[in-house]
């Protein structure tokens, strides 16, 4: 009758254990990547300034990006085509992150429609920076998987992100401030 007493007690915590198990964590297989972002200018890559972690979900791409020292407000947010951060020419002059190339787009739909959008792949929710330059916040792009984009950059603009191309081209975002490679 012992025995018997004893297995139970050591079966009933482990199924209670069990049961309160958190289900929704992610798993060890789960793809996941750590990008660090740099400052840039039309001199090179400068000081880093945070950190973007990826990882995969049912929802799509999660970007929990922890960033300080940027300039407060909207900024446009996206997934450029190479992974190459530094400055490529334009009409002769150094252009900050030229080399990444423009907004990834996997389909070749040549519009600018957000993360929710028929358009770019890479078109990401905009970041709000608050007034002291910081940035911890966790986005979902639906579209995206990991696999789309390592190897390629994630770029942060001057300005916000309308999600269109009027009445300025690629929703207003401007001038490349911020870059990282994703690995």
């Amino acid at each position: 009758m012992k025995l018997r007493y004893s297995f139970a007690i050591c079966v009933v915590p482990f199924i209670a254990a069990c049961e309160t198990m958190d289900h929704s964590a992610p798993s060890a297989a789960q793809a996941r990547a750590e990008v660090f972002i740099s400052r840039v200018s039309e001199a090179g890559i400068g000081d880093r300034i945070g950190r973007i972690d990826l990882s995969d979900t049912a929802e799509g791409l999660v970007l929990a990006v922890k960033l300080e020292g940027l300039p407060p407000g909207q900024r446009g947010f996206h997934v450029h085509e190479k992974g190459d951060c530094g400055p490529a020419l334009r009409d002769g002059k150094p252009v900050a992150a030229l080399a990444a190339g423009g907004h990834f787009d996997a389909s070749g739909t040549g519009r600018h429609e957000g993360p929710h959008g028929h358009g770019h792949t890479g078109d990401l929710p905009f970041l709000d920076v608050d007034a002291l330059g910081k940035v911890d916040v966790t986005l979902t792009a639906p579209r995206l998987k990991l696999s789309d984009v390592r190897g390629r950059s994630i770029m942060i603009h001057a300005g916000g992100d309308n999600y269109s191309d009027q009445p300025q081209p690629l929703g207003g975002g401007g001038a490349r401030i911020a870059c990282g490679v994703i690995p």
